[in-house]
């Protein structure tokens, strides 16, 4: 890519609590970790909860903001070698934006209430799409690479 993209602007929609307080603390992935977290979203959006369901599962995309944005490899847990950041799950990169698959457990207010994120307290949430396994998990995907399924 030969000219620079511009930049443009993402405004968080609300914040997560999930009572870890350090990135030592959290979990290496929230698919491991079903303790549960607290999704805040500003008031300005609750309409866009219509249709929201205790029990379904939900597609969550939020913002590591202690993360990173200078490194570009990273060697995985389990794995045996460097790997550009592309080719992980690490939460240091250049955008680095989250996204976690999580059951709705409660729904009060503009709060949801989820099961498992891998984030600390306050961390920005930018959305929140539903999940649609035909979609997100499409028949024959193949993993990216054989460490991936450890944990």
């Amino acid at each position: 890519m030969s000219e620079q993209l511009p930049p443009f602007t993402l405004q968080p929609i609300g914040k997560i609590w999930t009572g870890f307080k350090s990135r030592e603390e959290c979990p290496r992935n929230s698919r491991f970790n079903e303790s549960e977290s607290v999704i805040e979203v500003d008031p300005a959006f609750a309409d866009a909860f219509l249709g929201l369901e205790v029990g379904r599962h939900i597609a969550v995309l939020y913002w590591f903001d202690k993360a990173d944005r200078t490194k570009l490899q990273t060697t995985p847990p389990n794995a045996e070698k460097q790997y550009g950041v592309f080719a992980t799950r690490s939460p240091h990169r250049p955008n680095p934006i989250a996204l976690s698959a999580v059951k709705i457990l409660a729904i009060e207010g503009t709060k949801l209430t989820v099961s498992g994120l891998d984030c600390i307290d306050g961390t920005p949430l930018l959305d929140i799409k539903i999940y649609v396994p035909m979609i997100d998990a499409p028949e024959g995907a193949t993993e990216a690479l054989p460490w991936a399924h450890k944990h």
